[in-house]
């Protein structure tokens, strides 16, 4: 894997995806290579290396962000009866960008 699959393979169009929810700043899709029986991936479309990386600035992005992971959240639970919303930062993180 490329050290930012989603900047360099999503955001850039190389690699289609099913879009489920995309705004201004935000894309959640369903995974290329689930893990899960439904697996969404939510990233912003600026690169942000991880959670702990976000800056002030990027206060109103992490808002959206939450907005649209919020909204995912909500129509997997209503679909499937729960959801669970993760993050990895560091060494578990197999592409450097926040998702």
């Amino acid at each position: 894997m490329t050290a930012d699959f989603y900047c360099d393979e999503v955001l850039s169009g190389k690699t289609q995806v099913d879009t489920v929810v995309e705004t201004t700043n935000v894309l959640a899709y369903y995974h290329t290579r689930p893990s899960y029986p439904v697996h969404i991936v939510a990233i912003p479309k600026k690169h942000i290396s991880s959670l702990i990386t976000l800056e002030d600035s990027d206060n109103e992005l992490l808002l959206e962000l939450l907005g649209v992971i919020k909204q995912v959240a909500t129509m997997v639970t209503e679909e499937n009866g729960a959801c669970r919303v993760i993050t990895n930062i560091g060494e578990y993180q197999d592409s450097k960008h926040l998702h």
